[in-house]
C-alpha cells in the first residue's frame, strides 16, 4: 500500500511512558487511545536505573486489552541472558497475537553494572556489538522451532516433531547459547526489532538488524543524512534498504492548544533540549511538520513522545492524527492484524526449514536438542 504521494505509507508511533505510575489500567487507557488513532505501535521505555514497572511485563498485561496496535517495550541486552530475552519477547508476541516488537538498548553505566556484579561497564561500541549478537541469536532461537513443530498427539504421547526442532550453538563475544528455544516460533516469525540510532555507535547494529530505526534530530537535513547512511549500510550488509523504516523521534508539547508554534518550532523544525528534539506548539502545526518531512522523503514516519503523557497523547490522536487522516496522509483503519503488517514488512522465512521444492536448508542444522544456556553475558 502506498500513499497518495507515491511513497510508502506514513508510519506513526507514540511513547506511553508515565513517571512513577504502577497501575496497569493507566497504561491500558493510553494504549487504547493510541489504538483508536490507528497508530502503528506504542513504545514503553525501561532501564536498570529507571524507577517503575518492567516495560515488557506491563505491555504483556496490556496486550489482551487491545486488538491491533503494536507493543514495543525497551529491552536492555547488557547484563541480561539472551536466551531469556528472546523467550520473553516471543511470549509477548504470542499474548498479543503477533503485535510485539522490542527496542534494543544497552547499559553503559558503572552504577547499573554494579546492580548485577558480574562485570564492569564496557565501551559503548562493544555493547552495541553485543546487542547485535543478541538480535542475531534471538532470530536463530525463534527459528529453532518450525511453525508446525508442535504435534500434541495425546494418544501417542508425542507432542513435538523432533525433525522440526533445530540445534542452535551460538558463541558471541561475551556469551554462548544452545537451543532450541522453549517457546514456539512467534506468530510474526521474528518480532519487530527497533533501535534508536541517534548515537553513531548504534548505527551499525541498526543497519544490520533493525526493522525500525529512531533518529532524534532537529532538522530534516540532519535526518535525511542519517537515513541515507543507514540505507547505504543496510545495503552493504546485503539487506534491502526499502525494508528499513526510519522514524524521526520528537518530544511533543501540545500545551499551547491551537496556538501557532513557537519561533523555531513547527515549520522551522524542533529545538534541541536535554530531552532531545522538542516540538512545542499546537496539533495543527505538528501536522504541518509531519507532512513536510514525510512528503519530501526525509523520513518514513514519526515516533512522538508526549511531554505531558495524558494531555499531549489525547491532543496528538484527536488533533494531529485526525487532521492527517482527513488529508489522506494516514490510515483510518488497520488493514492487517500484526505489527509487521502495519509496517509493510514480510514475515521472515525460517532459516532452518527445508524448502519443499529443493529440499535445501537456509541455515546449518546439527547436533542434539538441549534448549539450555551455556553461558551468560559476562
Amino acid at each position: 500500500m502506498t500513499s497518495s504521494h507515491g511513497r510508502g505509507p506514513l508510519h506513526l508511533a507514540a511513547a506511553v511512558d508515565q513517571r512513577a505510575v504502577y497501575d496497569a489500567g493507566s497504561y491500558t487507557e493510553s494504549v487504547r487511545l493510541a489504538e483508536r488513532g490507528g497508530l502503528d505501535f506504542v513504545t514503553l521505555d525501561d532501564g536498570f536505573a529507571r524507577p517503575g514497572p518492567d516495560a515488557l511485563a506491563v505491555l504483556s498485561r496490556v496486550a489482551p486489552a487491545t486488538r491491533r496496535i503494536g507493543l514495543v517495550p525497551t529491552v536492555t541486552t547488557t547484563h541480561t541472558e539472551p536466551f531469556h530475552v528472546q523467550a520473553a519477547v516471543a511470549t509477548l508476541d504470542w499474548v498479543s497475537r503477533g503485535r510485539a516488537g522490542w527496542r534494543i538498548d544497552v547499559s553503559a553505566g558503572e552504577g547499573e553494572a554494579r546492580l548485577f556484579g558480574r562485570r564492569h561497564a564496557a565501551p559503548v561500541a562493544a555493547l552495541w556489538q553485543e546487542a547485535g549478537e543478541v538480535a542475531d541469536v534471538a532470530a536463530k532461537l525463534w527459528d529453532s522451532r518450525e511453525d508446525d513443530a508442535g504435534v500434541r498427539d495425546v494418544a501417542t504421547g508425542r507432542f513435538v516433531d523432533r525433525d522440526k526442532l533445530h540445534q542452535v550453538d551460538f558463541h558471541g563475544s561475551t556469551f554462548s547459547v544452545r537451543g532450541p528455544s522453549i517457546v514456539p516460533r512467534p506468530p510474526q516469525g521474528h518480532p519487530v526489532r527497533v533501535v534508536d540510532a541517534t548515537d553513531g555507535q548504534a548505527r551499525r547494529t541498526a543497519a544490520r538488524y533493525a526493522d525500525v530505526v529512531f533518529v532524534r534530530a532537529v532538522s530534516h537535513a540532519q535526518l535525511a543524512a542519517v537515513r541515507a547512511e543507514l540505507r547505504d549500510s543496510a545495503s552493504a550488509f546485503g539487506r534491502d534498504p526499502d525494508h528499513l523504516r526510519v522514524l524521526a523521534s520528537l518530544v511533543v508539547d501540545l500545551g499551547d492548544g491551537e496556538h501557532a508554534a513557537e519561533p523555531g518550532h513547527g515549520g522551522g523544525g524542533p529545538r534541541q533540549t536535554a530531552r532531545g528534539p522538542l516540538y512545542r506548539g499546537g496539533p495543527v502545526d505538528l501536522a504541518e511538520l509531519i507532512t513536510s518531512w514525510y512528503t519530501d522523503g526525509t523520513v518514513d514516519g514519526f515516533h512522538l513522545r508526549p511531554a505531558e503523557p495524558r494531555r499531549d497523547l489525547e491532543r496528538l490522536v484527536n488533533g494531529t492524527v485526525a487532521l492527517l487522516q482527513h488529508r489522506g496522509l494516514f490510515r483510518t483503519f488497520y488493514p492487517g492484524s500484526t505489527l509487521r503488517e502495519h509496517l509493510g514488512l514480510a514475515r521472515p522465512a525460517n532459516q532452518y526449514a527445508v524448502t519443499p521444492v529443493t529440499g535445501a536448508v537456509t541455515g546449518a542444522v546439527t547436533g542434539s536438542v538441549t534448549g539450555a544456556v551455556t553461558g551468560g553475558a559476562s
